[in-house]
């Protein structure tokens, strides 16, 4: 897992995850995995699903690169204290999962909280076969 910054602004934490190595052959099967992760967590609720692929080619401005063939984020949320109401801007999270024909690229977006960030980056480490 790398950290980049994306649009020269946003922290990032990414891992190209090859298809031959891990299991999971769909996105929905590393969602099943992923759902399964946020319940066990003591603090994280599952909140749900964004087909971001349907949405973007539904839509007649919609463009997607060649090379992705599914995309979807899984939502959830970390929040145990609410210090003041500005901090709803930065929740919920989201876990994105982009499916090419030879991997899947997963990514999320550097949570305040590094608990959170620690707690997602080993469930996206449990997608790869060990």
């Amino acid at each position: 897992m790398k950290q980049i910054t994306v649009m020269e602004k946003y922290p990032v934490f990414t891992v190209r995850i090859e298809k031959e190595e891990t299991d999971y052959q769909t996105i929905d099967e590393i969602f099943t995995y992923l759902k399964v992760q946020i319940d066990l967590h003591p603090v994280a609720v599952y909140i749900g699903e964004f087909d971001h692929y349907a949405h973007t080619s539904s839509l007649a401005e919609g463009k997607i690169s060649e090379e992705i063939i599914a995309a979807k984020n899984i939502i959830c949320c970390f929040g145990k204290v609410l210090p003041k109401p500005e901090v709803l801007a930065v929740r919920p999270r989201s876990i994105g999962v982009a499916e090419l024909e030879e991997a899947f690229v997963v990514s999320f977006l550097e949570a305040p909280n590094p608990e959170a960030n620690q707690a997602m980056e080993q469930w996206i480490k449990g997608i790869a076969n060990q």
